[in-house]
């Protein structure tokens, strides 16, 4: 997608006055601001916004996945949401918000968008079935 580059697990959003970069638990834009869940030392409970001049983005914490502090990006105007950590192919647990933030981060996706995780590129119908097997863990 123009504007939008992935590789491993960053993404980097490019806008007409500034760039952005995204990874699982941090967000740097080119002006030196950065972004982390205050789980991680940072000052983002929920949700952090910007515009990068032609292309606004959000940043959103929808709960704790394998790792704790996982942000989701979203760029509405691109159809894109990057959900970093939040999926992995196979998990061995899962702690009881993981699921519910995969779930959301369902919600805020149709079937058109691009979805980037840490390893890459997924499908909705994807992220639905790692939702299930999440739940499959918790709930056998």
């Amino acid at each position: 997608m123009e504007g939008i580059v992935a590789d491993g697990d960053s993404v980097v959003v490019t806008g007409a006055e500034r760039t952005l970069t995204y990874r699982p638990r941090r967000v740097t834009v080119s002006d030196g601001t950065f972004v982390m869940h205050t789980s991680r030392g940072g000052g983002m409970s929920s949700v952090w916004f910007t515009d990068l001049g032609d292309c606004f983005v959000e940043v959103v914490h929808l709960g704790a996945g394998p790792e704790g502090g996982e942000l989701v990006l979203v760029v509405p105007g691109r159809d894109t949401v990057a959900i970093g950590d939040l999926y992995v192919r196979k998990p061995r647990s899962a702690g009881p918000s993981w699921p519910r933030a995969v779930e959301l981060a369902v919600g805020l996706t149709t079937p058109a968008t691009r979805i980037l995780t840490s390893r890459g590129e997924i499908s909705r119908d994807e992220l639905e079935d790692f939702h299930q097997r999440l739940l499959g863990l918790i709930h056998g």
